[in-house]
């Protein structure tokens, strides 16, 4: 599985691993900007895509508004499964209308039933 973060203030891999996920069939990149998020997307090509609200210089909520548009014109492929990842819920929310797939407190991402388990 081919997992892409892109969250700016926590080390998401080190938040899966302290949650007993197991990382050893994972390809995880963690991106710590959103900047040129179109193209990292396309060039790693996720089967997850972890979002957080909250990131320079690109908010999710705009990444996704964006992976939406390229996937309707055909320059993309959407990922397998789109997680809003914000600490704050109310954020979460705002991606899941418009098309996350799951919406979870990041503190919380180990807690979502398709990880691997140690």
């Amino acid at each position: 599985m081919k997992v892409l973060a892109f969250e700016d203030g926590y080390d998401i891999e080190a938040l899966l691993i302290s949650g007993s996920i197991d990382m050893t069939n994972i390809e995880f990149v963690q991106y710590w900007t959103s900047t040129d998020f179109l193209e990292k997307i396309k060039q790693f090509s996720p089967d997850v895509l972890l979002l957080d609200h909250f990131m320079p210089p690109t908010r999710g909520y705009d990444v996704l508004v964006a992976l939406n548009d390229a996937v309707k014109r055909g320059e993309d492929k959407r990922p397998n499964k789109i997680i809003a990842m914000s600490s704050d819920q109310r954020a979460n929310m705002r991606m899941l209308n418009i098309g996350a797939d799951e919406g979870i407190i990041k503190f919380n991402l180990f807690n979502l039933a398709f990880w691997p388990r140690d």
